[in-house]
């Protein structure tokens, strides 16, 4: 037994022959997950869930069921956040027209703060009152045309805003009231160009009309 013989490190493979090629330190090797996205692998299973095809919707949704909600079912929302919302805004409108009108009649203390809170309290109930009764207008108007037309669409939304103001102004007057109706028409149809700008931006995402 030699000495290069002992040299050598113990191994249970044959010897190489000679005609196959030694490899060189060279030699580039592709790893396998280079084929494969940077998904990261579960730890907790078996297989490699870089392999599943999430073509599927996330949700399961019963037959014939919308995959968005109604008119109805955000109705409730709508109302709430256009009373909230005119709260703020006639909350902010009262403190500044009660420190225009405090400044000018040079009141103080006790009394200053107690004029404030009266043109707080009075507009902003009133501009919340204002915007929920529009609100709840036009989302009665909403419901009842899904149900006539039993569909959902930018006409609807049209007819709606529009019925909304003839609706807010019918007690004033038939120059008002056709106003009223004006003016809902009007921001109704910015709404449904809105409605299909984002619509074309967006081709797989449905519109959500409110």
């Amino acid at each position: 037994m030699s000495d290069d013989y002992l040299r050598k490190p113990f191994s249970l493979a044959p010897p190489p022959t000679v005609d196959e090629p030694q490899p060189t330190a060279t030699t580039n090797y592709t790893p396998a997950t280079s084929t494969f996205s940077s998904a990261p692998v579960s730890p907790y299973l078996n297989y490699d869930s870089r392999f599943l095809q999430q073509a599927q919707p996330e949700f399961i949704f019963p037959e014939g069921a919308n995959k968005q909600r109604g008119r109805f079912e955000l109705a409730f929302s709508q109302i709430g956040t256009s009373v909230m919302i005119g709260g703020g805004i006639g909350g902010l409108a009262g403190v500044y027209n009660g420190i225009k009108v405090t400044n000018a009649l040079n009141q103080t203390g006790k009394l200053r703060r107690t004029q404030l809170i009266n043109h707080v309290m009075k507009q902003g109930s009133g501009t919340a009152n204002t915007l929920g009764t529009l609100a709840v207008l036009y989302s009665a108007c909403g419901v009842l045309l899904q149900y006539v037309r039993d569909q959902d669409d930018n006409v609807n939304t049209i007819i709606a805003g529009s019925a909304t103001g003839l609706l807010y102004k019918s007690t004033a007057g038939l120059r008002k009231c056709a106003l009223g109706g004006a003016i809902g028409l009007g921001i109704s149809s910015l709404y449904c160009l809105y409605l299909l700008a984002q619509e074309s931006n967006n081709t797989n995402s449905s519109p959500k009309f409110l």
